[in-house]
């Protein structure tokens, strides 16, 4: 009898795990499910300028490389567009260049940006950097153009307004001869988020918070230029 019974709680025992395992499986299944955001039709290549061997400016204060703060608002600017069903592809995902072994570097580097870019065939491409200037009190987040660009234009001025106001600064959206802006049809911007050499910008541009923050204001000036994607 104390063998049968043994052998009943056992059974018992191995039921209540498969059901608690079930469950979480489920509720796990459900979770996923309620994360799922579906896709929206939009495609926006972002772009995290330099990138191994080439760093960018170096931060006065900190020493800190422009790559790597490029990527950390990239990856954060990701990570928003996706949740908003976005589809997003990156010229880069980590601390490395572009270039081709035994080609000429910076060539090499931007023609393999302009293959993604041209492959993706992105609603919009948003290149990401940093700013430096010799007078460090200058300040402040600006956005760049292609001056042929009639859309690339009203694109950089609405994504400037947003800078403004999220940012707390006052630039112009300005036309520049950027390779990456011109380089392929689609409409491109290039966003210079702040400068590392205004002491104040560096020791905020350093931090995830404010990388995020900037972040969410390109996330927010983009779901300005190209809508949610529902109801179309």
């Amino acid at each position: 009898m104390k063998v049968l019974l043994g052998s009943r709680r056992a059974i018992v025992a191995v039921v209540v795990v498969i059901v608690m395992v079930a469950c979480m499986a489920v509720a796990a299944a459900v979770s996923s499910a309620a994360r799922t955001v579906a896709a929206n039709g939009m495609t926006v290549v972002i772009d995290p300028g330099h990138g191994g061997a080439d760093g960018g400016v170096v931060g006065t204060d900190s020493g800190r490389k422009e790559a790597d703060i490029n990527l950390g608002v990239s990856l954060s600017l990701r990570h928003f567009l996706r949740e908003a069903g976005y589809t997003v592809v990156m010229t880069r995902e980590s601390d490395k260049d572009l270039a081709k072994a035994g080609e000429s570097f910076k060539q090499s580097d931007m023609r393999e940006r302009k293959r993604i870019i041209e492959e993706a065939a992105p609603d919009l491409v948003v290149s990401v950097h940093q700013n430096f200037y010799p007078l460090r009190s200058v300040y402040g987040a600006q956005v760049f153009y292609d001056e042929g660009s009639e859309a690339g234009k009203k694109s950089a001025e609405s994504m400037q307004s947003i800078l403004n106001a999220a940012l707390d600064c006052e630039r112009n959206a300005k036309s520049a001869d950027y390779y990456i802006l011109s380089c392929t049809p689609y409409t491109s911007i290039l966003i210079e988020c702040g400068f590392m050499s205004n002491a104040r910008e560096e020791s905020l541009l350093i931090t995830p918070e404010y990388q995020r923050k900037v972040a969410y204001a390109i996330y927010s000036g983009i779901t300005g230029l190209l809508g949610d994607g529902y109801g179309e």
